[in-house]
């Protein structure tokens, strides 16, 4: 029942949702993020990162560091936050952690699968996994050839499984039908995702609502301009795009028929939240969009913090720590690289 969450929520939730909002306030400010700009060296950037919530994780960490050594520390306390919130949720909450997962698992699997198409070393992808994509028997799909043994001989006995069940198909996989079912098993998930939110109700659906749809928004966009130019048909486009969203259905009918990215841009400014990302870029610059994506998303997850006694902070908080991540790979790259000057290209502020 909406608006009646206060009298029970906090039985079961309080005590997590005291604890992400706690988590929360640990997340670097404008302050942090100005400084790491001004780094010389990597060691620079983790003597400022030893008076933030990382300092533990880097603390033994001889020089010369990589940046590779910076992010998988920084993902490494995301898991352990993670993992203690997992552990101490009941139902449905667990259930809710458990699909925050899912997308990092289908990453993995189609890493995995990319790289064996590849001929590259098996446990030198599993290393670039991500951990919380992980299950027991992802080292196996390596010996696959096509969809059907995927499932047959893997993933059957993974949460993924329900998902797979869209794009089984006997083709032998090549590049162009992993990155096809890349985009089936997002598209499967953020429904089911989607769907279990709906069922919650209450202010979990609501604010999860929002953000998914955004989500299924953003995947389409992604895919209309990375398939313009391509053998994928229309109708093969329209299949990918998730059934819900800001776009659902009417602009999903005109994404389909796009062939530049100026029409995508014509199709997206009939709706107003996309309309002020796209002003913000000129004509023909795509560049620049996966930022004002970015930004867009966080905005939206940092008012998931607004309101009380939900789930979708869980989320929000989740996806606002990632991006975090990502921006130190960003900026731990450009120092690294001497590129200090494009250090503010791709930099997502969070608050």
């Amino acid at each position: 029942m909406y608006g009646f969450e206060a009298m029970t929520f906090n039985i079961h939730g309080g005590y997590l949702e005291a604890i992400v909002r706690g988590y929360r306030s640990g997340l670097l400010s404008a302050s942090d993020y100005n400084n790491l700009c001004q780094c010389e060296t990597l060691d620079d950037i983790k003597m400022h990162l030893s008076a933030t919530e990382y300092g533990p994780y880097l603390q033994n960490e001889p020089s010369p560091l990589h940046t590779t050594t910076i992010v998988e520390k920084c993902t490494l306390k995301l898991v352990d936050e993670y993992k203690h919130m997992l552990t101490q949720a009941t139902e449905p909450l667990s259930t809710f952690l458990e699909y925050i997962t899912y997308g990092h698992m289908i990453d993995n699997v189609v890493l995995i699968v990319t790289g064996t198409l590849h001929e590259r070393d098996v446990q030198e992808l599993l290393e670039k996994c991500h951990p919380l994509g992980m299950f027991d028997s992802i080292a196996s799909l390596a010996v696959a050839q096509n969809m059907r043994e995927l499932y047959r001989l893997v993933l059957v006995d993974t949460p993924l499984a329900p998902y797979f069940s869209e794009c089984i198909t006997t083709e032998d996989l090549d590049d162009m039908n992993i990155e096809i079912m890349r985009n089936t098993l997002y598209k499967a998930y953020l429904e089911d995702f989607y769907r279990f939110c709906q069922k919650l109700g209450g202010a979990t659906s609501e604010i999860m609502s929002d953000i998914l749809a955004f989500e299924a928004d953003r995947r389409a966009v992604n895919i209309t301009i990375n398939s313009i130019g391509t053998e994928l048909t229309r109708d093969d486009r329209r299949k990918l795009y998730s059934n819900f969203g800001l776009l659902y259905p009417y602009g999903h009918e005109e994404l389909a028929m796009c062939e530049d990215i100026d029409q995508v841009r014509g199709a997206l400014e009939k709706y107003p939240p996309y309309q002020s990302i796209f002003s913000r870029l000129s004509y023909g610059e795509t560049q620049l969009l996966d930022k004002a994506f970015y930004e867009e998303e966080v905005k939206r997850l940092c008012l998931a913090f607004e309101q009380q006694f939900h789930y979708g902070v869980f989320f929000a908080y989740m996806r606002l720590r990632e991006q975090e991540i990502r921006n130190l790979m960003w900026i731990s790259e450009c120092v690294a690289q001497n590129q200090k000057s494009r250090v503010q290209d791709s930099v997502v502020f969070i608050f």
